[in-house]
């Protein structure tokens, strides 16, 4: 134990250990929100939707022009959270729509390079609209300042996620397995064709299900603006995260995204702590792990 603690000095700090967990889990509440989205999508579509942190992206450039439309205002922050994630819901449907309905029955090349590209015109988009200059979100007056926690300060903010993540995966837990639309997702994972023949219009449930798992990664971005850097380029370090955790959690699994988001972001959190210089590597020795072990995931299905 004396070396431990000649190793580890923090490892009897209880109160830092608690709030380096309650980190963690407001990191793994951002990570599930965007993985449960993309998980969605492709357990319904399977489409790997490369353009998803794209949407996470807009979400936040969205929130930090609404905020500023009338700083201070105690209602507005929570008006722009709601407005940026069910735009970037809508703008999920269209694309949808448009674009990767003509696709669900081609090669998984394709779809990717359409995802790709679809990275590439937001990314230049956003661009054009709001500039290269990074953008900054305040916080809410109530949830600006920090809560000291047996003398270790955290974050008011974050404490905003930890109840609203879990409060939205037990609402999409409802809505799964306690809905009828929720059983007619689940039955479109294991089969599409028979749920088509069984009279259920599939094309429909998809658009459906792409607008629910885009407003998943906005309403991510929208909660991410004001703690994180709105910049170019914010998509692709979210995607790389949000894809770890599904491939960890199971690809279609939204249990396994659950499960796999706190893992990973208990990981990152004690990572940082422990071995600072590869915090960034362990993340994909998780994965590679799992992989080994489980190449289908911890909570995924083996593809027949």
């Amino acid at each position: 134990m004396a070396f431990l603690q000649q190793l580890f000095p923090w490892i009897t700090n209880g109160p830092l250990i608690l709030v380096q967990v309650m980190s963690g889990l407001s990191v793994g509440m951002f990570l599930f929100l965007v993985s449960a989205g993309m998980s969605l999508i492709f357990g319904v579509t399977r489409i790997v939707n490369l353009a998803h942190g794209a949407f996470y992206m807009v979400a936040a450039y969205l929130m930090s022009s609404l905020v500023s439309l009338f700083p201070g205002h105690p209602l507005w922050f929570w008006v722009a959270l709601l407005v940026s994630s069910l735009a970037v819901a809508a703008l999920g449907g269209l694309i949808e729509v448009t674009l990767l309905r003509r696709i669900y029955r081609r090669e998984h090349l394709l779809q990717l390079v359409l995802t790709f590209g679809l990275i590439l015109i937001i990314g230049t988009l956003v661009l054009m609209v709001w500039g290269p200059e990074n953008r900054t979100v305040p916080r809410p007056t109530a949830l600006a300042g920090s809560l000291d926690i047996f003398g270790q300060p955290f974050p008011t903010y974050y404490l905003l996620v930890l109840i609203l993540g879990p409060l939205i995966a037990l609402a999409l837990g409802l809505v799964f397995y306690r809905t009828r639309w929720g059983m007619l997702v689940r039955a479109a994972t294991v089969d599409r064709d028979m749920l088509g023949a069984l009279g259920v219009d599939v094309s429909r449930l998809f658009t459906q299900v792409f607008i629910l798992g885009s407003w998943l990664a906005g309403l991510g971005g929208a909660l991410a603006a004001p703690v994180v850097a709105v910049a170019l380029g914010m998509d692709a370090e979210v995607l790389i995260n949000a894809f770890v955790v599904v491939v960890i959690g199971g690809l279609g699994s939204f249990a396994g995204s659950l499960i796999s988001a706190l893992l990973v972001g208990q990981l990152q959190s004690f990572g940082i702590l422990i071995f600072p210089a590869i915090s960034i590597v362990l993340l994909f020795a998780l994965m590679a792990v799992v992989l080994i072990v489980r190449p289908w995931g911890l909570l995924g299905r083996p593809e027949e």
